[in-house]
């Protein structure tokens, strides 16, 4: 999908499954997934389903004062759910061993990932998560 842009609209909370599986379609085998939207746009709300069709037996929260958390599947693999929007620069990316997550083989989803745009795999998958008037979220690949 490089250099390709792509848009899905989530017009209710029953059309997440869907979506989740049209998101992990479009990213195909690339596994760093990174969302970027305002607050309650629902970037957590989207990882969470497309953790559920990724078959995750833990639970999935928001790992905003965790930074990140881990999640494991059915098929006993891992699944990374980073939330950087208290980090304050890059250099507390680089703490915290981001790169490890980042070019690793699991699934990393990713909530405020502008802190470390440069450090993204070229390959990812990035979602710009708007709300539009009737308060569908429209996700815009690229």
């Amino acid at each position: 999908m490089k250099n390709t842009e792509f848009k899905l609209i989530i017009s209710d909370l029953k059309h997440l499954p869907r979506a989740a599986e049209d998101i992990l379609a479009i990213a195909g085998n690339r596994r760093v997934i990174a969302f970027s939207g305002p607050l309650g746009a629902g970037k957590t709300t989207i990882i969470k389903a497309i953790c559920s069709k990724l078959g995750a037996i833990d639970s999935v929260t928001s790992p905003s004062f965790t930074l990140i958390n881990e999640y494991l599947t059915e098929n006993g693999e891992t699944v990374y759910h980073i939330d950087l929007y208290r980090l304050k620069n890059i250099n507390e990316a680089y703490d915290i061993g981001i790169e490890e997550y980042l070019y690793g083989n699991a699934y990393c989803f990713i909530e405020w990932p502008e802190i470390i745009e440069e450090l993204l795999p070229e390959e990812s998958v990035r979602i710009q998560i708007s709300v539009g008037p009737m308060e569908e979220r429209i996700l815009h690949f690229s």
